[in-house]
């Protein structure tokens, strides 16, 4: 699999993102390219699926749409007047949640949605702990899920503290909170969306 040089520090943007063969999956963060082949396993999938169907749900009477990998969200640097094409990162999260349709467009979500969920395998296990969860802080995302299929937890960064009612909302700090860490035997809901409730034993029975 071979890309296109980059610019002349080896750096690309969405516009050379989108010459890029169809059949390859690649991200791209402050311009440096992040290879996703290949595709994720089945164990991978079928947590995935798991999660999908308890997401949607919830959301069929809710002002918010549910996406899964591969769909592009893009992050336009305002400060440096990036427009979509001159964008230099564009991630594929496993699963987002989108409440602002204004974001939605025909490639994907150009801004930040406000729930992210990656579930780790050991070629992404850095990225998404690291790059991306600095990422979707300073972007504003509202909530990050990081599920690990290695020792069966899930770690929730939110920017609403733990145990705060919905309308703390309103008051949401810029950064995000002490992570918090679940394990199979828990339930859990989404800080934002605390009516959904998850049952991570069965979730991680998919495997």
């Amino acid at each position: 699999m071979a890309i296109p040089k980059g610019d002349k520090d080896g750096l690309f943007t969405y516009k050379d993102y989108l010459t890029w063969p169809d059949d390859e999956r690649w991200e791209l963060i402050h311009g440096v390219a992040y290879d996703m082949s290949p595709a994720p396993n089945r164990r991978h999938q079928g947590l995935l699926t798991e999660l999908v169907t308890d997401f949607t749900n919830y959301f069929r009477k809710e002002p918010c749409d549910v996406y899964v990998s591969p769909f592009d969200v893009l992050f336009p640097e305002p400060e440096q007047n990036q427009t979509v094409a001159t964008t230099d990162t564009v991630v594929q999260p496993d699963l987002v949640v989108i409440c602002d349709s204004a974001k939605l467009t025909e490639q994907g979500c150009t801004g930040a949605p406000d729930f992210v969920l990656e579930i780790l395998s050991p070629s992404t296990a850095f990225k998404d702990m690291e790059d991306k969860l600095r990422l979707y802080e300073s972007r504003g995302v509202r909530e990050y899920w990081i599920l690990n299929p290695g020792n069966h937890t899930l770690l929730v960064y939110s920017v609403v503290p733990e145990g705060s009612a919905g309308a703390a909302l309103l008051m949401m700090p810029k950064s995000f909170c002490k992570p918090v860490l679940f394990t199979r035997e828990d339930h859990v809901a989404p800080r934002i969306f605390p009516d959904l409730s998850i049952d991570l034993a069965r979730v991680f029975s998919r495997e």
